[in-house]
């Protein structure tokens, strides 16, 4: 069944987009992705034309299962720069009812960052687990290394729940090391791509990649989807 709400708007766009994911399949070569994870890393090589990607990106056994459930849920995800939130389109997001939140520009936090001797990065998550945002949202990092790690401290030492943590920040401080952290949290379900690659590009093409499969659950569980505004 053709999903009408996280497609693109026009035949052209679409028929470019499946053109362009049929590509990737015939040249990204074997992997060991599962339907629904290669859904997601195809989604990010497009978005990279990358195919690196196809290796570097790793799932916890839960990730998909976990994002998708979040995403029908319509559970909040947190940002950790503003690129993502205007990269994520907003009439997917509204479909399911979903929130992004972004603290790093608010001036508490750049305050708060100064007195700590932290980086703004840190004290927007801590925000975020202020404001109750973590504990079954959906966390999102594709450009600071300290965000993540805040996100793994928060996971062990005060027993914050996140439904899924997408770690991709990219850079050469810290980012292939928070990773690496991240990989070794059990408690938690998370995505993210080994070393020094990554963005927010990537995080908003696994997330678009997400909101897909959720809208396939749904159309299998209720039928059609009608697009925003349409009469039946």
């Amino acid at each position: 069944m053709p999903k009408t709400i996280t497609e693109q708007a026009t035949q052209t766009g679409r028929r470019i987009e499946h053109d362009s994911f049929a590509t990737v399949d015939r040249e990204a070569g074997p992997h060991g992705y599962d339907a629904h994870q290669w859904t997601i890393v195809r989604r990010m090589i497009h978005a990279s034309a990358d195919f690196d990607f196809n290796g570097l990106t790793r799932f916890h056994p839960q990730a998909v299962s976990a994002g998708v459930a979040a995403v029908l849920a319509g559970s909040p995800v947190v940002a950790d720069v503003e690129m993502i939130r205007v990269g994520l389109s907003q009439a997917r997001l509204a479909h399911f009812g979903i929130q992004v939140h972004q603290f790093i520009s608010d001036p508490d936090i750049i305050a708060r960052a100064q007195a700590d001797a932290s980086t703004r990065a840190v004290q927007s998550m801590r925000k975020a687990h202020e404001h109750g945002l973590l504990n079954g949202g959906m966390v999102a990092v594709g450009n600071a290394p300290t965000a993540l790690l805040e996100i793994v401290r928060l996971v062990r030492t005060e027993g914050v729940r996140p439904a899924l943590v997408i770690g991709m920040p990219v850079g050469f401080v810290s980012a292939a090391e928070s990773k690496a952290a991240l990989s070794k949290l059990t408690e938690v379900p998370w995505i993210l791509t080994d070393g020094r690659k990554g963005g927010s590009a990537l995080v908003v093409a696994a997330i678009h990649a997400l909101l897909a499969l959720a809208e396939e659950r749904q159309s299998q569980s209720v039928g059609p989807v009608q697009p925003p505004g349409s009469r039946t």
